[in-house]
């Protein structure tokens, strides 16, 4: 049966072209080039929604015309990131958290997992710096962020189907080893500032806004948060600035620079901070020879 379109709409319909949804721009995309050779450096996030794929054509005509992925982790490796767990975020045995933190801290830590629906036992094995990553984690997932819907994992299964070489920049022994790196008194410290976070919705609006401003790739905004998470006294500022960045960023830039004197071109995804500032893996590569254009 043919439908009566009124010849107007019909001929309206007909001269506008399909609109297709343009997929924004997420994160921030360098091109890098040395000595004849282009890679590329994308800034991920480890947590996302499902309406954050696919990523938009820049990014993914990158991935297609690289020969490897570079990414800190190779995520799909369980058994190594389980064993760094073990060694560095569980106490030996006969050990628990109970007997490593000051009453006043065990009775915050006891009301922090009655509002998150967990137990002291469920983690007495784990030491302070994870359990804290543990009840951040918790809540960042209620606000409907995935450690499944990390952007490694969508970049893993597309380099998985073009049968690309995946490639490590760190080990999570390694990585892991950071965190124990704390002693017991600032290990307390890092947890009673992530209980107070929590408690005060500073974790969340902290997390949720980087994840924001990398979902629409506001530079401005990106690079405020960085400052943020990176400025003050606190432990965990601290230690997100000398440890997690200062630290491995000079080691990113090194291991980088090595692969892409292998590689034909690569395409490196790492977390979005590591490529802020002038202590950023990019300004490193500028200050190593290296051609450093931000792409977006």
């Amino acid at each position: 049966m043919e439908m009566n379109v009124p010849h107007a709409v019909a001929s309206t319909a007909a001269s506008q072209p399909i609109q297709l949804k343009q997929v924004p721009k997420r994160g921030a995309l360098y091109r890098v080039r040395h000595e004849g050779k282009t890679s590329y450096l994308f800034g991920t996030i480890h947590v996302g929604k499902q309406n954050f794929f696919p990523l938009e054509p820049e990014v993914t005509r990158a991935l297609a015309d690289s020969s490897s992925l570079v990414l800190e982790l190779d995520t799909r490796a369980y058994e190594p990131f389980q064993l760094a767990l073990a060694k560095y975020g569980s106490y030996p045995a006969g050990e628990t958290i109970s007997q490593h933190l000051s009453p006043m801290a065990l009775d915050k830590l006891n009301k922090a997992l009655l509002k998150a629906g967990m137990s002291l036992r469920s983690v007495e094995q784990y030491r302070p710096w994870l359990v804290a990553n543990i009840l951040v984690g918790t809540e960042i997932e209620k606000q409907g962020y995935h450690r499944a819907n990390g952007v490694e994992g969508f970049l893993l299964s597309a380099a998985v189907k073009q049968k690309k070489k995946v490639r490590e920049l760190e080990s999570a022994d390694y990585q892991l080893s950071l965190f124990a790196s704390l002693n017991d008194a600032q290990q307390e410290r890092y947890l009673l500032e992530n209980i107070a976070e929590l408690d005060n919705g500073l974790a969340v609006k902290k997390s949720a806004g980087l994840i924001d401003a990398w979902s629409t790739a506001d530079a401005p905004r990106i690079a405020a948060l960085t400052r943020e998470l990176t400025t003050g006294d606190t432990v965990s500022a601290t230690f997100m600035d000398r440890t997690l960045l200062r630290k491995r960023n000079p080691e990113m830039a090194a291991n980088i620079e090595t692969i892409m004197r292998s590689e034909q071109v690569a395409f490196v995804g790492i977390g979005l901070l590591h490529l802020v500032g002038e202590n950023g893996v990019p300004e490193l590569l500028r200050q190593r020879g290296y051609e450093v254009e931000k792409v977006y």
